[in-house]
């Protein structure tokens, strides 16, 4: 199963070439990934990462240019990797309305964190069973 976010695009997400700007994708990532983990993970348990995640790494396919457009674009969001202190995402940024394939396909290591302590921690017994429902290996291929 895989997440699903409705990212508006903002004129300044454009850069001096009319497209969006390659760093931007890693916010619109970002707003997928916090919209998961705060808003679906959190219905299914209301302590699921209430204490914090950093990233430990990104990577982004470029796969085709977007230009800023009024409607939203969807990023999908699903789980490529469990680990006990990691989880890898996998994302494709999409035009709904567009049959062409995704501008970028991405992947983000997440580690849970402790911030009050400051130490990375193990995935929780509710926050793991949450995370198994969103494998998805549909994208590669």
């Amino acid at each position: 199963m895989r997440h699903s976010y409705q990212c508006p695009l903002r004129w300044s997400d454009m850069d001096a070439f009319g497209h969006v700007n390659n760093a931007v994708y890693l916010r619109y990532l970002e707003e997928a990934r916090i919209d998961f983990l705060s808003r679906a993970a959190r219905r299914a348990d209301p302590e699921a990462f209430t204490g914090g995640t950093v990233v430990a790494r990104h990577e982004i396919d470029y796969l085709r240019q977007l230009v800023h457009q009024a409607d939203p674009v969807t990023v999908e969001l699903w789980v490529e990797k469990l680990a006990a202190a990691s989880v890898t995402f996998g994302y494709e940024i999409k035009d709904p309305k567009s049959a062409e394939g995704p501008f970028v396909r991405a992947r983000t290591v997440v580690v849970p964190y402790n911030l009050k302590e400051g130490y990375p921690r193990r995935l929780s017994a509710a926050e793991r069973s949450f995370l198994e429902g969103y494998f998805d290996d549909s994208h590669s291929g």
